[in-house]
């Protein structure tokens, strides 16, 4: 079966698993060929695939960047001042509404992915046919990606509908948590670890996958006892490791690598291509450059950086106008931005749209600085300085040794922004960590009380007006 069918047939799985979808997603195309095949003609592993394709739509190459990223500190909306980039510049400023259409845009792909997990779940576990793959493997996967979404969804947005459920009451955040856990639980029982895959699935969820997210899903709960022991049932794995270069974490030589517990899978070419337009949009604007300019690192994040003394780090994240990069590409002096993101940038193929570049949705130095947080408030501060150090000491800064909790907590977060720079989670730590005022402050700009969670979008609201609003929206 031809590449465009199997599209078309995940799309008909889509709209049948969604009952009452036009309550959550938009309207999905039906491909005319389907109607003359039958399910016979595909078995689970092409649902479990297609849960990660939708991991590559171009949502994630531009609405996500303005909720994750261009509406923190660390970046800006870049491009040019006059392209709003739809909402960008709203998102940018703080000053967006509940009818922004990138809030919108990733409030209806986080459901559709998770309708089309829940679909494969349910197909996998009637098939009754010779599986490719093993159907406990592919059902742990479809959980993991499942509750990968639901996270998204419940930290961005709080109370949200658990979809088999019900359709509009919106779940307490507790137990939309406990489905998670339940989720990524199962998923940890049935995943092989990363060692144990062959070649042709490499970039799968593994057990260390799914371990991996718990850790972080206890984080965001503050079940630190929990979120420290999780975190070290991964560093003793035998499984992950840093890289020993930091400037090689996020380029193709290193993808799927010793650090990587979870990425999303690129080629390059169709059908199986990569984050649709990822490393174009946050490619250098302007002559010689390579894309648009969109999500440039802020002055506040280089600053961040120098005051550190983190060189390492600072010129692994930031393209600066005017330099050579690694692989000899020189950038305009004259470039629209003065900084780009350089964890965004594609060395084969800058500023083509079907991109190559794996997105790092999890890896190792991020469950190191989990253990660390979680050791440091349960009192275990002088513990937490191992983890700690052992992400400073790869970047060559002087090791943390301050015991006093407070100060050390301090230290963590500052290290986590440091890190993780321009990887989608720096809006989210500032929210859990209390710290959303202070640093929009520092970054002149004003946070509401209500930025907490993002306002369900207007659309949805239209639809199912008996679902309720997030408060201050």
């Amino acid at each position: 079966m031809n590449s465009k069918l199997k599209l078309g047939i995940f799309q008909a799985v889509l709209v049948c698993c969604l009952i009452s979808c036009d309550d959550f997603v938009q309207d999905v195309e039906i491909v005319d060929e389907i109607a003359e095949d039958s399910e016979e003609n595909f078995e689970p592993t092409d649902f479990v695939t297609g849960i990660y394709g939708m991991h590559t739509d171009f949502v994630y190459a531009f609405p996500y960047l303005g909720i994750t990223d261009m509406i923190s500190d660390n970046s800006d909306k870049g491009s040019s001042p006059g392209d709003t980039g739809a909402d960008k510049n709203l998102l940018d400023g703080l000053t967006y509404t509940s009818t922004a259409p990138s809030i919108r845009d990733m409030w209806t792909q986080w459901y559709k992915t998770i309708g089309r997990a829940s679909q494969a779940i349910e197909f996998t576990q009637l098939y009754e046919g010779q599986s490719s793959a093993p159907k406990e493997r592919l059902i742990g996967e479809a959980k993991f990606l499942r509750a990968l979404n639901y996270f998204w969804l419940v930290r961005a947005f709080g109370p949200v509908p658990i979809q088999s459920q019900d359709l509009v009451e919106r779940a307490p955040v507790e137990e939309v948590y406990a489905l998670i856990e339940q989720d990524l639980n199962d998923a940890i029982q049935a995943l092989p670890i990363k060692s144990a895959y062959s070649s042709q699935d490499i970039g799968r969820a593994t057990k260390g996958s799914a371990q991996g997210l718990l850790a972080k899903v206890y984080l965001y709960q503050e079940k630190w006892q929990e979120a420290a022991d999780m975190a070290n049932t991964v560093m003793t794995s035998g499984q992950y490791d840093l890289e020993p270069d930091y400037a090689t974490v996020w380029r193709e030589s290193t993808e799927n690598g010793p650090e990587s517990i979870f990425e999303i899978q690129a080629r390059g070419d169709q059908p199986a291509h990569g984050v649709n337009q990822y490393s174009q949009v946050q490619g250098a604007r302007g002559a010689e450059g390579w894309g648009w300019g969109f999500n440039t690192p802020s002055k506040n994040l280089e600053d961040a950086f120098n005051a550190e003394g983190d060189v390492i780090r600072r010129d692994a994240t930031i393209i600066f106008a005017g330099e050579t990069l690694w692989d000899g590409r020189q950038v305009n002096p004259a470039a629209a931005n003065p900084r780009y993101n350089e964890k965004a940038y594609s060395s084969a193929n800058a500023g083509q749209s079907d991109g190559d570049k794996n997105i790092r949705v999890l890896r190792f130095a991020e469950i190191l600085l989990i253990r660390a947080e979680a050791l440091n408030e349960l009192g275990q501060s002088s513990a937490a300085l191992t983890p700690l150090n052992r992400v400073r000491s790869r970047v060559n800064l002087p090791a943390v040794t301050t015991t006093d909790q407070g100060q050390l907590r301090r230290a963590i977060w500052k290290e986590r922004r440091l890190e993780l720079a321009m990887e989608h989670d720096r809006w989210f730590d500032l929210i859990r960590t209390g710290q959303a005022a202070e640093a929009m402050a520092a970054d002149g700009k004003t946070f509401e009380e209500r930025m907490t969670l993002f306002p369900i979008p207007n659309e949805q609201l239209l639809q199912t007006p008996e679902m309720t609003q997030n408060p201050g929206w």
